[in-house]
């Protein structure tokens, strides 16, 4: 039997196939990733380069939606903002991808390519070359841990009779439901 005229696979189905699975259970496997697109899983790795191929893949999907033309505005500040809230929005749709993500470095060119316009944006408005990266890193934890934040459950905190929490106790009742 020869190969069907449009192939089976391709980097975007398997891409989307990942994201799925990431949205429901957290995670991905390549083998999964195979079972749910209906092929042998070694036909999968002919067309990514592994387990890490593909969370680059994923980071790529995930940071398309994010809306680099936000940097163009001006002042400096309200250009970050705008990346900052984009930036969120990409990932509150996919917030349980994060983990992945922030565990493997930053290789796909389109997502290094924003970096180095926000980098630029900073550089240009005076910014110490110094105190850009910290000042990149703290803004992605406060975006990233927000976009998680909606991946958390509702209650944070179970507390037990067992368990001598009172001051713990004290603090959550006088925050209430808010």
């Amino acid at each position: 039997m020869g190969r069907p005229r449009t192939p089976l696979l391709d980097r975007e189905r398997i891409t989307t196939t990942a994201l799925r699975l990431v949205d429901e259970t957290g995670d991905f496997s390549v083998p999964q990733i195979a079972r749910r697109l209906g092929v042998q899983t070694g036909s999968v790795y002919h067309h990514v380069d592994g387990r890490d191929g593909i969370v680059e893949l994923l980071r790529e999907r995930v940071c398309a939606a994010i809306d680099p033309a936000t940097l163009d505005r001006t002042p400096w500040d309200a250009a970050v903002e705008a990346w900052a809230r984009s930036y969120r929005a990409a990932f509150a749709a996919h917030p349980r991808v994060i983990p992945l993500l922030m565990t493997s470095p930053v290789r796909a060119p389109r997502v290094l390519a924003q970096y180095e316009r926000a980098v630029g944006l900073l550089l240009e408005a005076g910014f110490a070359p110094a105190g850009i990266m910290p000042l990149v890193i703290a803004l992605e934890n406060l975006v990233l841990g927000s976009a998680l934040d909606l991946a958390a459950p509702e209650t944070m905190w179970e507390l037990t009779d067992s368990t001598p929490t009172p001051r713990l106790a004290e603090a959550l009742a006088a925050v209430g439901d808010g």
